[in-house]
């Protein structure tokens, strides 16, 4: 009897976890109420929890407004299993290029987002991604927050390119993607108004994970932030704008820092949002900026996209048209210069991993054939260099300067059922193009393309999550255990990701690529600033 009553006991014990073993579903509690997610349908190992709010409805009076945190009654069960609208945004018309490959123009378009998403101001939420049964509830995951790209005006987390079941699966880490407000409505300019709401709804949502990622099996001292292109540079902003409150435990940038951008003027912003609130009936530079706002606030949103996308011409650069809607200097989240406050040390001393694809460019020749530009060679080479190579220079070398734990990598990999085009007319092809190595970090590849891995590229995925999650699991040693040298210039500490197409470590000293950078301080009009 005594020996059944001790089987009882056990049985009991572990029964929540037998339960979620063999359940369909799972909850946990957290602020926005008892959520109840679903197996991931291709890792079935795997939790995910879809559209869960962090923030309320930026409708109304909280249209422009800094973000308001969401907060449910404990009663309250949301069941995650659907996707939460995208973010209003105005998406980049369909491409006439004429060389894609087979899988070029599928691949473009979900990068692009042409996905045919429900939009809805009601969009601040996350997705979660974490493995089960027993690793849930024990807080000891490293958890990884997404920042998507998309010049800050095209919407991300939806995309297949970012869904987080396989990384999660893989490596046993927590993996949240973040829905953030766009365009005008994330970077109003309107006067009067907190600007670069999109980077505090950033923000919020870090919080937000900060204070329920426990319930989901993730450390809420083992954060690490990561994005890519517009969300490269969000991540670089941070340590800038949050320098003694950072959260975080790591970062990691992929092709695009706090240097990528010229961030918008006070004045330049408030231009843009006149013009829309002129071609609304809501009025110009001559209106009580208050009235104006207001006005606006009461507009239905596509009015307001339809508005932002007849009456407000793009800054040109020498490669591609500059973002209008986006990061302005408000010394507070997003600053003029960060040239003088990097060499100053301005920023938290938070470990960093950054790097950039070999030929970023290979995506934007195809924004270059819609714009009806024509480059060479040499000067697509000189984008890539000033627009990616040289800011990622730039954010590292400050850290290396300061002590800061840093890595880097260059991602050289061209897969067959990756490639965008090939070669014509004297061009490569699409190569490592901007983007490409999303695929790598959240084995992605599949979804993406509709096309098997090849074995070599199923390798590269799997090294590239190994690495980071080893970053994640010791933002300050962990790289250095799985074979990588923290970097510094004139040493062989840039690693090559995917280096002729081969899952093995390269490493490079950085001035093979550097060599050409201009100081941090020249870098500001040269091309590729602003152009992506």
């Amino acid at each position: 009897m005594r020996f059944i009553a001790v089987v009882a006991a056990i049985v009991l014990t572990l029964l929540p976890i037998l339960s979620a073993a063999y359940s369909e579903h799972l909850s946990v509690k957290s602020t926005s109420g008892l959520i109840i997610g679903h197996r991931a349908p291709n890792r079935t190992n795997t939790f995910e929890f879809l559209g869960v709010k962090y923030g309320k409805a930026p409708v109304g009076s909280l249209r422009f407004a800094p973000p308001q945190r969401y907060t449910a009654p404990s009663s309250t069960v949301y069941n995650a299993s659907n996707w939460n609208a995208d973010c209003p945004a105005n998406i980049p018309p369909q491409t006439t290029f004429p060389n894609f490959t087979g899988n070029g123009l599928r691949i473009w378009n979900e990068f692009a987002a042409h996905l045919n998403n429900i939009q809805d101001e009601d969009c601040l939420a996350l997705n979660i991604w974490t493995k089960s049964p027993s690793s849930i509830g024990s807080s000891s995951k490293p958890v990884f927050v997404f920042f998507h790209g998309g010049r800050y005006t095209i919407p991300g987390p939806h995309s297949p390119f970012y869904n987080g079941q396989y990384f999660a699966d893989t490596e046993d880490v927590v993996v949240v993607t973040v829905n953030y407000r766009l365009g005008i409505f994330g970077f109003s300019g309107a006067p009067g108004l907190v600007q670069n709401t999109a980077l505090l709804d950033q923000r919020s949502a870090v919080v937000w994970v900060r204070d329920n990622i426990a319930g989901f099996g993730g450390d809420p001292c083992r954060i690490v932030i990561f994005g890519q292109s517009a969300g490269g540079s969000s991540v670089d902003y941070w340590p800038f704008a949050y320098r003694h409150d950072p959260i975080v435990a790591g970062l990691i940038s992929h092709s695009g820092t706090a240097f990528s951008f010229v961030p918008n003027s006070v004045n330049y912003s408030q231009t843009l949002f006149y013009n829309v609130s002129n071609a609304l009936g809501c009025g110009n530079v001559g209106t009580d900026p208050a009235e104006a706002v207001s006005c606006v606030r009461s507009k239905n949103f596509t009015a307001v996209l339809n508005a932002a996308a007849r009456n407000v011409t793009a800054l040109p650069t020498e490669a591609l048209a500059q973002a209008t809607f986006h990061p302005t200097v408000d010394n507070v989240t997003v600053f003029a210069d960060y040239a003088p406050l990097a060499s100053a040390g301005a920023f938290a001393k938070v470990p960093y991993l950054a790097g950039n694809a070999d030929y970023e460019a290979g995506w934007y020749r195809i924004s270059a054939y819609a714009a009806n530009l024509t480059l060479s060679q040499a000067a697509w080479e000189l984008f890539v260099q000033r627009g990616f190579t040289c800011p990622t220079k730039y954010s590292l070398d400050a850290r290396v300067k300061y002590g800061v734990p840093t890595w880097r990598y260059r991602y050289m990999a061209d897969w067959d059922n990756l490639r965008l085009y090939n070669a014509s007319a004297g061009y490569p092809d699409s190569g490592a193009y901007h983007g490409s190595d999303m695929e790598m970090i959240f084995g992605t590849g599949y979804d993406v393309s509709g096309h098997n891995n090849s074995l070599e590229e199923e390798l590269t995925t799997r090294y590239f999550m190994t690495a980071w999650a080893a970053f994640g699991r010791s933002p300050t040693h962990g790289l250095n255990i799985v074979g990588w040298p923290r970097y510094k210039a004139n040493t062989t500490s840039l690693a090559r990701l995917g280096y002729e197409n081969q899952a093995i470590l390269n490493f490079v000293d950085p001035t093979v690529y550097d060599a050409v950078c201009p100081p941090a301080s020249q870098n500001a009009s040269l091309p590729g600033r602003g152009g992506f």
